[in-house]
């Protein structure tokens, strides 16, 4: 017979035993050292930055922070309207080592695609346009590609923190930060346990550049669907980490201060915005993995567990509320100071595990302790994010930064496809980015080889 005492430990074993070996294998991971005679340098690496704004002095120090790490070149894509601004941007910075190239429309997938046919080197880097590189990041990045095994590597990440923040700014900054903390914190303990992670963040990630140049690889990721009736053309990163997986290129994720970059989140309410597109990201990127393409369960059944699955199950007020009602219906025969031992001993285990993944953080910057309620109080309120996110999965809206959804209605477009009945086959080529990835002859091939697939 199934009791409520069953019922608990159940759902405490499920909550809790992620957390447990989490801990144990975030501390065992260790870096990929940098080989004494590396056969990968600096020069063999092209970094790409997509940027909206195509200049500005935030943009400015991305780039400077990346030159000194002295990569073969640096491509800069930006929109049409804005080329003059990077060009004037790049003059003044007296070097000779960064490139513009532009489309016509924002969109990141575009920018992406628009860059590879660009690339020379054997090694490409994706940046964002706001992160800050320490000087011996592209040395480590390059230490895990020594072995052929990794198509990939990832980095770790942290808030650049506001000098002189208001009080708002600091509380904000506060929930930002340990966002990132709790990524790096799952990053580390699922590359650990069987080299899986939640996704291989765009803020700064390296791939062998014949993974990226792949035909197939460049039209599916400009032809990406999402319930079969959208062409989805947001969640960049969430596509690669997938493409790796379900194609067997291993990923490392170098977590080591020197292959730490730093960046910018929201300090204000807009905060909430880029925690609603996350959300919806990862509920999209979850559900394709999980019951689309299901490469996870076999190849990171660990990771799947520890990460991808918290995106249907975990749900802190409802689960910590469930945890106390069936401890309470479990416990009713205990006498009342035994019982209340138990609820205190449950409510001091729940109330660790609230910040012991975040530890790093708070040893960092001690004060920050005294907002630890403000962030459990989050993680309930997160709840509804969550919700709001999976009944609007096709928005994918920033709404957070200015001019960034001008174009948005291209980052989900409807397709509308031809009648199986029909026997007449209607194409849709590639946007002017991939038009322009793309050589004529791959382009025939692409078509070809989809010509002969949808025949049969």
């Amino acid at each position: 017979m199934f009791t409520f005492a069953h019922a608990f430990v159940s759902l405490f074993v499920y909550r809790y035993l992620r957390l447990v070996v989490n801990l144990y294998a975030f501390c065992r991971l260790k870096p990929i050292p940098i080989p004494e005679n590396p056969r990968l340098t600096s020069k063999h690496v092209t970094v790409v930055i997509p940027s909206l704004e195509g200049g500005g002095d935030e943009l400015a120090d991305t780039i400077q922070s990346i030159l000194v790490t002295e990569p073969f070149e640096i491509i800069l894509v930006t929109i049409e309207a804005h080329e003059e601004r990077a060009k004037s941007m790049i003059k003044q910075m007296g070097t000779t080592k960064v490139r513009v190239c532009c489309v016509k429309h924002p969109n990141k997938r575009r920018q992406m695609v628009r860059a590879i046919p660009e690339i020379k080197t054997e090694i490409t880097v994706f940046a964002d346009d706001d992160v800050t590189w320490p000087p011996k990041l592209l040395r480590w990045m390059l230490a895990p590609l020594e072995n052929e095994k990794y198509g990939a590597v990832g980095t770790n990440q942290r808030l650049r923190r506001a000098e002189s923040p208001t009080f708002q700014q600091r509380i904000w900054g506060f929930l930002g930060a340990l966002y990132l903390e709790r990524r790096n914190f799952d990053c580390a303990a699922c590359m650990y346990m069987d080299g899986g992670l939640p996704c291989l963040s765009g803020r700064t990630v390296a791939y062998r550049t014949n993974i990226i140049r792949d035909e197939a690889f460049i039209y599916g990721f400009a032809h990406e669907e999402w319930l079969g009736r959208y062409q989805l053309n947001a969640d960049d990163d969430n596509f690669i980490t997938r493409w790796l997986v379900s194609h067997k290129k291993q990923i490392w994720y170098q977590y080591h201060k020197e292959a730490e970059v730093q960046t910018t989140l929201e300090d204000n309410p807009k905060f909430l915005k880029q925690c609603l597109r996350w959300s919806r990201s990862n509920w999209r990127s979850n559900i394709t993995s999980m019951f689309y393409e299901r490469h996870i369960w076999k190849s990171q059944p660990w990771s799947t567990y520890a990460v991808q699955l918290t995106t249907l199950s975990h749900w802190a007020f409802f689960g910590d509320c469930l945890l106390f009602y069936l401890f309470f219906r479990a416990t009713e025969s205990w006498d009342d100071d035994t019982q209340t031992l138990g609820f205190l001993i449950l409510m001091s285990w729940m109330f660790v595990s609230k910040f012991i993944k975040l530890l790093g953080h708070y040893i960092r910057y001690p004060a920050d302790f005294l907002l630890l309620p403000i962030s459990i109080i989050f993680g309930y309120l997160h709840g509804l994010i969550k919700i709001y996110a999976m009944l609007s999965l096709n928005v994918t809206a920033w709404g957070s930064r200015a001019g960034a959804d001008d174009d948005d209605g291209y980052r989900m477009i409807e397709i509308h496809k031809p009648s199986q009945t029909t026997h007449s086959l209607t194409l849709r080529i590639p946007n002017d980015a991939l038009r322009t990835a793309c050589t004529t002859e791959r382009r025939t091939s692409i078509v070809m080889l989809l010509k002969k697939k949808l025949t049969h």
